[in-house]
């Protein structure tokens, strides 16, 4: 038996048992995070140089993209590592420090993702006062809210992960440190006051889910209202790229953790995995700049 006082170190779960394999997982992940560190950076200078994509809408986007830089920095660097080395390992305070940020840029990101629903519906359903409702200081306001949500939720569940003793081993089987994975090296009995925790942050997040489902309800109202076919289209052109991103967000990290116990296994496990924490940082600049013509525009500007 083994406590949490006497690990030092995490075993994470590989990608392959061959050295040929690990090193195709490692071109894999390199190509993949080289493309979401472009696209990302991208957006991000894109937005910053040019005046006119100073708005809300582009405001919210900078921020999505910076959450996305650093939530796939945070997984899949050291997951490369350990292929390129051939290594499994990766230190307490590393695994800590992993769980914290993951927790933190995933729970602003869905905060974000509220904001920008709420952003979509004071633009199209209440257009007279969106200068006064989404100002420069309130929407400053709102990402720092989203933000420190996110902070203030992955403290919490941090400190209260690793605050339990471990008597399960050390082997996480996952490609990086989560919540779940951790809960399971836990003692008997001993990880049911993280579970309510999990169980508030479902709540709160259900919530967010809620509201977005109602903003977006009377957004189609008001854009099926509107007389002009052109305008219908640029509404729904905005509306579009948002909806995609939040899609892919939900529906990979509810299947990742809501999938029946009858088809889980260590490498659907994996796979599963990658699809929640990989895929969404590298293909959300590629959603939001395929349809925006304004963004691709200027993006075309500070290429040329």
């Amino acid at each position: 038996m083994s406590n949490s006082s006497s690990i030092t170190q995490f075993l994470l779960l590989p990608f392959a048992g061959t050295q040929q394999l690990q090193l195709l997982h490692f071109c894999l992940f390199l190509a993949t995070y080289l493309a979401a560190l472009l696209g990302n950076s991208l957006i991000i200078a894109t937005i910053a140089w040019h005046h006119h994509l100073h708005t809300p809408m582009y405001f919210f986007l900078l921020n999505l993209s910076l959450l996305d830089l650093g939530t796939i920095s945070t997984t899949v660097p050291k997951s490369m590592m350990n292929s390129l080395w051939d290594t499994r390992d990766i230190s307490y305070a590393g695994c800590a420090a992993q769980v914290f940020f993951f927790l933190f840029l995933i729970s602003s990101e869905f905060s974000l993702l509220t904001i920008m629903a709420y952003d979509r519906y004071v633009a199209i359903c209440r257009p007279l006062h969106y200068g006064t409702l989404l100002g420069s200081r309130a929407c400053a306001h709102m990402a720092a809210a989203a933000w420190g949500c996110g902070v203030l939720n992955a403290l919490l569940h941090t400190a209260n992960t690793f605050s339990l003793p471990l008597c399960q081993g050390n082997a996480v089987h996952q490609f990086f440190c989560e919540v779940p994975q951790i809960l399971k090296l836990s003692c008997s009995n001993s990880y049911l006051r993280e579970v309510w925790l999990l169980v508030v942050s479902v709540c709160l997040a259900f919530a967010c889910f809620v509201f977005i489902v109602v903003s977006y309800v009377q957004i189609f109202r008001a854009v099926l209202r509107m007389p002009s076919q052109q305008g219908r289209h640029k509404a729904f052109a905005t509306c579009l790229p948002h909806l995609a991103v939040l899609s892919l967000f939900l529906s990979t990290g509810s299947f990742a953790h809501l999938k029946p116990p009858s088809i889980s296994s260590p490498s659907v496990d994996l796979v599963v995995s990658v699809l929640y924490s990989v895929v969404p940082p590298a293909v959300n600049p590629l959603i939001y700049s395929l349809r925006n013509q304004e963004l691709k525009a200027a993006l075309s500007k500070l290429l040329t």
